[in-house]
């Protein structure tokens, strides 16, 4: 009972939520002290305590591969599924660097394309320092922006397949994107094109087409 996917839980990228986790990792974790003794029980508005706990992210450590208290908190929110409004709290939070990242993470596991780039992308201001659990044992420095560029970009972070989303400047669901402008983004708006922008977005695409049709008008008047 401990270990099954809460009844009313919805399916998740067509599948249940904790399949999102590979089987062989899943019953790894399920194996683990800290899932036993501090995940038993957990529940949406009790995670936070265990989430504050965390030192360090990342997925499988050392030799045997024994999972961090972070990929199982991760499992465990699959397993329970917080609302949306916990979950944006956690990317919002300034006080805990690794309840941010947990946050961050989930929700990349199982947001829309939409969610993820609109609530991750902001984290690109954020440069604090966070360690980072390796395979082989030992910890990496890395910092949050780098991490959250990891989940926008990769395929497979801390031993987990991430679901596949559009790249953000292939990305068509126009309306959406329009709105979904960061305030990173804007900083970043020179005259009609944002040239500076490392991660090229769609708003910067729609902007210069409406521009180029508009006959090189003022692109202040699409804000």
């Amino acid at each position: 009972m401990a270990n099954r996917t809460q009844n009313d839980a919805k399916s998740i990228h067509g599948t249940n939520p904790q399949n999102l986790v590979e089987k062989i990792t899943r019953n790894k974790i399920y194996a683990s002290v800290y899932w036993k003794k501090d995940c038993f029980g957990l529940s949406a508005e009790t995670l936070v305590d265990k989430a504050v706990e965390l030192k360090y992210i990342g997925g499988m450590i050392g030799e045997p591969q024994k999972p961090t208290e972070f990929i199982c908190l991760i499992l465990k929110m699959l397993q329970i599924q917080p609302d949306k409004e916990i979950i944006i709290e956690f990317i919002k939070n300034d006080d805990y660097k690794y309840v941010r990242l947990l946050g961050a993470y989930y929700l990349r596991l199982v947001g829309k394309a939409y969610d993820v780039y609109t609530y991750l992308e902001p984290l690109y201001n954020d440069f604090r320092r966070v360690r980072v659990a390796q395979a082989d044992g030992t910890f990496a420095l890395s910092h949050i922006d780098e991490v959250v560029d990891d989940m926008l970009r990769k395929d497979y972070l801390f031993d987990v397949a991430l679901p596949h989303i559009p790249m953000r400047y292939t990305w068509h669901a126009l309306p959406a994107a329009v709105v979904a402008v960061t305030t990173l983004q804007q900083r970043r708006l020179l005259g009609n094109v944002a040239v500076l922008d490392p991660l090229p977005s769609l708003w910067c695409v729609v902007l210069a087409t409406c521009t180029a049709r508009r006959g090189g008008g003022d692109s202040s008047t699409l804000m």
